[in-house]
């Protein structure tokens, strides 16, 4: 189950400017003297040529994420993932300030040859706490990108963060081995009843399920209440079918998770 980079046509570019660091958040959990710290990391660049002009009239890339205090491997896994919101052919750049870089050299060139244009290119990027405990931090990372065309392109990912483990978690670390058939078939009835579509209704006229057969991606994200799966535009269905959203309730798998594992404490 592997998520593909979406948006392989638009090519992410940056030119690394200007940086200013957020206020310590506010939202970090205060359940438990266990859990990490962190600020975030605001930046904001605007192209040569904007003079005056407001964010909405100017190549502009805004980007905010928190770091992390002594987690670099957080903290990376953060920034890998900005970086491969909009990557052309999932291949990143490999750093954020080069990201931004390539984006404004891209709309420079654009406009040499293009100089009336009147479009401006805009790349927006975040990273956002979701949860924190002792155990478990989940993440946000999303954002928006115009960069010409018919229209833009958005996509949101996850990480599943295991703060003593300290590595982003899989569908294989919180459940048991062998449970990859009987999760597809406990989502594809969700699935079905949040698509209106009966059990025997074909897939193949209005998704982009491989061979016309349900399947999870691995773009989840451990909630309280359950498993969130997300698909992103163009991913399982067309851009006007907008993203899907699939959430699996602990009580429907109960039997197929792994004992011990950071769910174990939403199980009733």
């Amino acid at each position: 189950m592997k998520t593909s980079y979406l948006f392989y046509f638009i090519v992410v570019s940056f030119a690394f400017a200007s940086c200013q660091w957020g206020v310590p958040s506010k939202q970090k959990d205060t359940t438990s003297a266990d859990t990490l710290s962190y600020t975030y990391k605001n930046i904001h660049e605007r192209a040569a040529d904007c003079g005056n002009k407001p964010d909405s009239a100017c190549a502009v890339v805004t980007i905010k994420y928190p770091v992390f205090t002594g987690q670099k491997k957080l903290n990376d896994s953060i920034t890998q993932k900005i970086r491969g919101l909009f990557a052309m052919d999932g291949q990143p750049d490999s750093t954020i300030e080069l990201m931004n870089k390539a984006f404004f050299k891209s709309y420079n060139d654009l406009k040499k040859t293009e100089p009336k244009l009147a479009m401006y290119y805009k790349l927006n990027s975040y990273a956002k706490v979701i949860l924190q405990d002792s155990s478990l931090t989940t993440l946000e990372v999303g954002g928006d990108t115009y960069q010409g065309g018919a229209h833009g392109a958005a996509a949101t990912f996850f990480i599943n963060w295991d703060t003593k483990a300290n590595k982003d978690l899989t569908l294989d670390d919180i459940f048991t081995t062998g449970y990859e058939e009987k999760l597809r078939t406990i989502a594809e009835s969700i699935f079905r009843k949040d698509e209106k579509l009966s059990p025997t209704a074909s897939l193949a006229n209005d998704y982009f399920f491989k061979d016309n057969k349900f399947a999870l991606n691995d773009n989840f994200l451990i909630s309280p209440v359950g498993l969130k799966f997300f698909y992103n535009s163009y991913e399982i269905k067309p851009y006007a079918g907008g993203t899907t959203t699939l959430i699996i309730p602990y009580s429907s798998i109960k039997s197929l998770l792994r004992p011990g594992s950071v769910v174990s404490k939403y199980i009733k």
